[in-house]
């Protein structure tokens, strides 16, 4: 967020004089400007504060996110409106610049309700609205007993961000509904702390998949983005964390793989600790983690962050069938309509949501199940991924 906040600053100095004419356009009420203004002033400071703040406080990460929502709440619409006002600015060119007129005014004002509801939406009940996503994939070598095999996959719960129980039991009963032969979760339990999902392990342990469940760890469950007083808390806060997984019922996967069995035929589950591109630990061990796995295995990999896919996993000498990946959360905000979808996040991320291919071989990446950050989503919603496996 910080490395963000001056081209933020510089949207606000552009965007909010520009749209300022046609509210003032509209009304002279000096309580109405004043009001303009002075929320302008607010997130000014705001993020001014966050610019220059060296030692983050413990509520530090609280205003980062009343911020991010009070920030494209203001900047969003206003800036879907001002096409409008530079249209009208065209035509005042060629008439000698009369007053702006009133229903342009109007108009443009009229533009921003659209967006304005719409991240009014995704801030309040966006964060709970789940989607089930799903896809068949078909695999000439698939073991034939699994033909029809079901996988649920969640990513990213991100517990220390939930507020409402009913929202997240609302999640978990969707997920059992999928009936899924296998539960699979990759990653991001928490955002910081083990103790976050203190409230939460009844809720998450009612999860159910006749052939299991089974984890990974994402980069925020080391605890790397938190300053521990000793480093020994940090890794008993890992400790735990690893016991809060079995807590819950999942088998937690450390560069490890196991044997899913259907008869006598099987299939390999495998996961990697975190590896990441752009500055994020690289723990993750393919190598290590598929060392006792036969070449000719049908391969499941679980991995949090999708660059492992391009930088590792295409390029390994086992043939990985299908990488299971989260981590980006589709940035909680873009568009996907009509199987048209957009996010900032793939200026930074290739592969950021949903299914790709890549000589035979395929990558999910689910969008995440909670939130972080920004205290919703926006038209990127939580997910619940569904893959059935065919044979042919």
């Amino acid at each position: 967020m910080k490395k963000r906040v001056p081209f933020i600053l510089l949207i606000i100095f552009i965007a909010d004089p520009y749209f300022y004419q046609a509210v003032k356009t509209l009304t002279t009420n000096p309580l109405i400007l004043s009001a303009y203004w002075l929320y302008d002033l607010a997130l000014v400071l705001g993020l001014i504060l966050i610019m220059l703040s060296r030692s983050p406080t413990r509520n530090m990460p609280k205003l980062i996110s009343w911020l991010m929502g009070l920030v494209l709440l203001s900047l969003i619409p206003k800036v879907a409106a001002l096409p409008v006002l530079l249209l009208e600015d065209v035509t005042r060119l060629f008439r000698g610049f009369p007053p702006r007129s009133e229903w342009v005014s109007w108009l443009a004002v009229a533009v921003t309700a659209v967006p304005f509801v719409g991240l009014l939406y995704g801030l309040t009940g966006g964060r709970h609205y789940y989607k089930v996503r799903k896809e068949t994939l078909t695999f000439a070598d698939l073991p034939e007993a699994f033909d029809g095999f079901t996988l649920t996959q969640l990513s990213d719960i991100h517990s220390g961000s939930f507020t409402s129980k009913d929202g997240v039991e609302k999640g978990v009963a969707i997920v059992n509904d999928q009936q899924s032969d296998v539960i699979l979760f990759t990653g991001d339990l928490v955002n910081n702390e083990a103790i976050e999902m203190d409230p939460w392990i009844d809720t998450f342990a009612r999860l159910t998949a006749p052939m299991g469940k089974f984890s990974v760890l994402g980069n925020h469950d080391y605890g790397d983005y938190k300053r521990w007083e000793h480093e020994s808390d940090k890794q008993f806060n890992l400790v735990r964390l690893k016991e809060v997984h079995k807590e819950i019922g999942f088998k937690l996967l450390l560069d490890e793989a196991v044997t899913i069995q259907k008869g006598d035929q099987s299939i390999s589950l495998i996961g990697v600790e975190n590896w990441g591109t752009g500055g994020f630990h690289q723990y993750g061990d393919l190598q290590k983690a598929t060392a006792k796995v036969p070449g000719d295995a049908f391969k499941v990999l679980m991995s949090h962050d999708p660059s492992h896919w391009d930088a590792v996993t295409l390029e390994h000498d086992q043939h990985i069938h299908l990488t299971l990946s989260g981590h980006t959360h589709g940035a909680q905000f873009g568009i996907e309509l009509f199987g048209f979808k957009w996010s900032p996040i793939k200026y930074i991320y290739k592969q950021w949501a949903g299914l790709y291919q890549n000589s035979g071989k395929y990558l999910y990446v689910n969008r995440g199940f909670g939130f972080l950050g920004l205290k919703g989503r926006v038209g990127i919603w939580p997910e619940i991924t569904v893959i059935e496996l065919k044979r042919g």
